[in-house]
């Protein structure tokens, strides 16, 4: 037998107050807890895990719902591309015939009606189209179902094991920069202007 309207609302609220606590972190043995009416904070676990397990799968009746209607919906789209792709096929093989106020149009050499090419363009700009709406109508369906999701690619060592990477050896690291620095502080950098042999040139001739 199934609970009473008024016992299901009464769930509602205590469950709504309750989520509102968790929300707050406030822990399941506290006081406030168990003045919601909950005989011990694990039977306040359960409940909040029943109602939240309820919450999914609501959502999920609702999803699935939603998608078995779009799903009929694109059916109908396609049948209905089905049916104008039929009628422009009907247009592309007929034959037309170049009409002006009435009076077919023969041509000047062989006076034989001239044919009409614009009906067919039409027609075949349609089926361009009729396709174009197929393609949108396919990508519709595999977003809606699911069928485009992201693929996860994961990077593995050899033989599928764990990625191996290098370390530095500290020391060694810092004797490099040791033996680095040094040699910045032994060649520091020339900002003079003149060569040596413009400076001792001058020189000889101060003498």
């Amino acid at each position: 037998m199934g609970w009473s309207k008024l016992k299901l609302d009464e769930v509602t609220v205590r469950r709504t107050h309750l989520l509102k606590l968790r929300r707050q972190g406030v822990r399941y043995d506290d006081p406030r807890v168990e003045a919601l009416g909950y005989s011990s904070p694990d039977s306040a676990r359960r409940d909040l895990s029943r109602a939240l397990q309820a919450h999914r799968d609501a959502e999920a009746a609702e999803v699935s719902i939603y998608r078995q209607q779009e799903n009929e919906r694109l059916d109908d789209e396609l049948s209905r591309l089905q049916k104008l792709e039929a009628a422009a096929h009907v247009v592309l093989n007929n034959r037309h015939i170049m009409v002006n106020n009435g009076r077919v149009i023969l041509h000047p050499d062989t006076n034989q009606p001239m044919e009409d090419d614009a009906p067919v363009l039409q027609a075949i700009d349609r089926l361009v189209k009729i396709e174009d709406a197929r393609r949108r109508n396919s990508e519709r369906r595999a977003k809606l179902n699911g069928l485009d999701m992201p693929v996860k690619t994961e990077v593995t060592g050899a033989d599928g094991g764990p990625l191996a990477l290098s370390t530095a050896d500290p020391d060694k690291l810092a004797a490099l920069i040791a033996a680095t620095s040094r040699l910045d502080s032994e060649q520091p950098a020339n900002t003079a202007t003149s060569t040596p042999d413009e400076d001792d040139e001058d020189e000889d001739r101060a003498q």
